[in-house]
């Protein structure tokens, strides 16, 4: 009579585990189908969406050594996708400012030996005129001062378009160091949180 007592719970008990694993396979399936569904629709994964998605608790996502394994492998998996993307749009912005930065420089050098060249020409035609002023005409004069003032006057434009130049290139670095600090907050922004963070 005790021997039979105590064989009934047996096939209970092992049904009963069978239908844990069942159960437990079934979840882990659904697991595998929501990351596969999050990535399709280029949605961020994470362990509180694949615990939605697949209808699992996030308890279930860090116990289970498969369902832990899946959804890591995904974040993981996401976050390089994401530090590609990121990489390319840094190095295509990095590019652009760089141009300009460089642009303004080379604009900025171009200037300045314009007005070298110019300030120079003055210092001839002035000392010419020193030179040659007792002997020339007053026409003569006349005629070597009229040269002088759009040479003069040229050399303030460039000036101005120096200084111009100046404020771009003082605006492209100020921009590139804003993008870099851009850039940083957002990969902080899109960095998954760690696992643990998540519990409860």
């Amino acid at each position: 009579m005790s021997t039979a007592k105590r064989a009934i719970p047996e096939p209970r008990t092992t049904a009963a585990l069978a239908a844990r694993r069942r159960s437990t396979q079934a979840a882990i399936e659904r697991v595998h189908d929501a990351i596969t569904r999050l990535k399709r629709e280029k949605s961020q994964v994470s362990v509180a969406a694949v615990a939605r998605r697949a209808d699992v608790s996030r308890t279930f996502l860090y116990e289970n050594p498969d369902a832990r394994a899946a959804v890591t492998a995904a974040i993981e998996r996401a976050g390089e996708r994401r530090t590609q993307v990121l990489a390319a749009a840094d190095a295509e912005r990095e590019a652009t400012w760089r141009e300009r930065a460089l642009n303004a420089e080379a604009g900025l050098k171009a200037a300045n030996e314009e007005v070298r060249i110019q300030r120079v020409r003055i210092g001839e035609l002035l000392g010419q005129i020193r030179d040659l002023e007792s002997e020339w005409t007053e026409d003569g004069i006349q005629r070597i001062t009229s040269e002088n003032t759009p040479l003069k006057q040229r050399v303030r434009q460039l000036t101005t378009d120096n200084r111009t130049l100046d404020e771009r290139l003082k605006a492209a670095r100020s921009n590139l160091r804003f993008q870099d600090r851009r850039l940083a907050d957002l990969e902080a922004q899109l960095a998954p949180p760690p696992p643990g963070s998540d519990r409860g």
